[in-house]
């Protein structure tokens, strides 16, 4: 009776420890990636250029040399790894929230796609984890479909960085590329737009659900120039896992963040979520909140070279309502009310 109350301890010991090193674990995969969001662009153009100045400047020269040669590389589908994507690093990002994927219909490997994701938060969580790596699944809820996540087109003139994000089959969300994956890479493709962007992450704060859409249709008319079809995403609690300071219209805060989104492309956040160390302070780490994203049906959108803006209306329209559709249909679900209503700014 002693041994097995011994070896009870023992087991119980055993597994508390396992659970603390596995949430220090997700703790850490979590900040890595802020951390990679916020300043590996410029920390790795500071050492690139400190290397230059040092003996070893031989290696910074044969990386700009490199640099230049693959410059195109974002604009012709990128270099994605499967490693990379299936790094187990990933899937302790994803149980740190934790970071689901909810298939609800099949999509034909015969076909191209557009997937319009909502809402786009503070730093797209859900999206990166979803559709850059295979955390979640992706590979094999949709087999035969590359998922291309679309990202500031600047992102990919930093050093490193550039390598880092198409290693995910990440890619720049310019026209170029765009056209690139839907005519020039076979079937199969899926480029995963976040349709707000940096309007959008202006507004997102824990408890609202609004997405920026109304006169968003440049990727509506790429869908028809390419006869891709049109897909809604919605993405239930990504919206929660940070707090941000928002700016009233008129306000010089909300000035500020406008001439940072028109001239530089992003929208600077005052934001927080918790501490390293306690989820009773202010830190750069998120709130562990679930994020849900539920993909939708795909709408079938005919192929027209030179859609006219009647055609882009017409299939905006219907697109605006699937998404409503979606929220409606899956809000419940979430931990939302039925009396819920999306805002469609």
């Amino acid at each position: 009776g002693t041994g097995s109350n011994i070896l009870s301890v023992l087991q119980d010991l055993f597994w508390l420890l396992k659970s603390k090193v596995e949430k220090q674990l997700q703790i850490i995969s979590v900040l890595q990636w802020v951390l990679t969001f916020l300043v590996m662009g410029i920390a790795c153009t500071l050492i690139l250029m400190y290397i230059l100045c040092t003996d070893c400047w031989a290696i910074a020269a044969l990386y700009l040399a490199w640099l230049v040669f693959d410059w195109n590389t974002p604009k012709k589908g990128g270099r994605r790894s499967q490693w990379v994507r299936n790094w187990a690093i990933w899937r302790y990002f994803r149980d740190y929230f934790p970071i689901r994927l909810v298939k609800t219909h099949n999509l034909l490997t015969t076909r191209n796609y557009i997937f319009g994701y909502h809402p786009h938060g503070i730093m797209g969580l859900g999206a990166f984890c979803n559709f850059s790596t295979e955390a979640t699944g992706v590979g094999q809820k949709f087999p035969g479909i590359r998922p291309y996540l679309a990202t500031l087109a600047g992102n990919f003139r930093m050093p490193i960085l550039r390598d880092y994000l198409m290693s995910g089959g990440i890619c720049p969300v310019n026209r170029d590329s765009i056209d690139y994956i839907l005519s020039k890479n076979g079937s199969g493709n899926a480029i995963i737009i976040v349709v707000g962007g940096a309007a959008e992450s202006l507004n997102c704060t824990p408890g609202k659900n609004s997405v920026t859409l109304k006169n968003r249709k440049g990727f509506v008319k790429l869908a028809l120039r390419h006869g891709a079809d049109l897909v809604p995403v919605y993405s239930f609690g990504e919206n929660e896992v940070y707090k941000q300071v928002i700016f009233e219209e008129g306000s010089w805060g909300r000035w500020v963040q406008k001439k940072f989104q028109k001239h530089i492309g992003f929208a600077p956040c005052i934001f927080h979520g918790r501490g390293l160390f306690s989820s009773n302070t202010w830190g750069l780490l998120p709130y562990s909140k679930p994020i849900t994203t539920v993909v939708g049906e795909p709408i079938t959108i005919p192929k027209i070279d030179n859609p006219s803006q009647k055609d882009v209306d017409f299939y905006h329209s219907i697109y605006v309502d699937s998404l409503i559709k979606l929220f409606d249909k899956y809000k419940s679900r979430f931990g939302l009310p039925e009396t819920e209503v999306l805002e469609v700014n």
